[in-house]
């Protein structure tokens, strides 16, 4: 009888290891067949500046530069060019930067293509701009509706500050070219997820840089 039993719980076992690991190892391997879905569209957009800020998403040294996000650098241009017809339409402009190991970096680690001036507001914040700093009241106190991101790290601050943006009941727009990461799969993913999330799709626009108008 124990010899039975024995026997039987040791086909159970292996039965049910086998399960466990097919099930564990489908989950990953079926990723493999994963196709990318169609772009999300593009939309020309027309902004009120009275009404909007032009989010600057860490756009300092440490993170944007050629060894450690080429396509960061490769941006700045097409974002100098938005920033400058943001200033010129006097449209508010907020910079944030996420703390290093080495402490907090200051508005002069701005990498100086797109630096602030000096009554522009800046932040220190992780991937939520919205938490540990005044980024709401400063947006609400300027009567601010829409928000405009661009950024350094796509899948990073841009995907969670346009995500709450939105959550918080503000219009986001978001210029894929403003937007970067070391990845091709991360700049694809966070337009992905900005377009199809609950809420946040509602309220998001994605756009071009040459596609917005002031």
């Amino acid at each position: 009888m124990r010899a039975k039993c024995a026997l039987v719980f040791g086909l159970m076992a292996c039965v049910g290891f086998g399960v466990s690991s097919l099930h564990a190892a489908s989950i990953i391997d079926e990723w493999a067949n994963v196709k990318a879905p169609p772009p999300p569209e593009l939309k020309a957009v027309t902004v009120d500046p009275k009404t909007t800020a032009l989010l600057m998403l860490d756009f300092f040294k440490q993170p944007c530069n050629v060894e450690r996000n080429p396509r960061c650098v490769q941006s700045l241009v097409a974002v100098k060019k938005l920033l400058d017809e943001a200033r010129g339409a006097g449209m508010l402009v907020v910079y944030t930067v996420y703390p290093t190991a080495s402490g907090k970096p200051t508005s002069k680690d701005v990498l100086p293509e797109v630096a602030p001036n000096g009554g522009e507001p800046f932040f220190v914040g992780f991937l939520n701009k919205y938490i540990g700093t005044e980024l709401e009241k400063t947006l609400r106190d300027k009567g601010i509706q829409t928000v405009i991101a661009v950024g350094t790290f796509a899948h990073g601050a841009v995907l969670t500050t346009a995500g709450v943006s939105a959550e918080l009941g503000f219009k986001v727009i978001v210029p894929v070219d403003g937007m970067s990461s070391p990845t091709l799969y991360a700049e694809q993913y966070t337009a992905w997820h900005l377009s199809n999330v609950p809420v946040v799709s509602s309220k998001t626009t994605l756009t071009t840089i040459d596609m917005m108008k002031f």
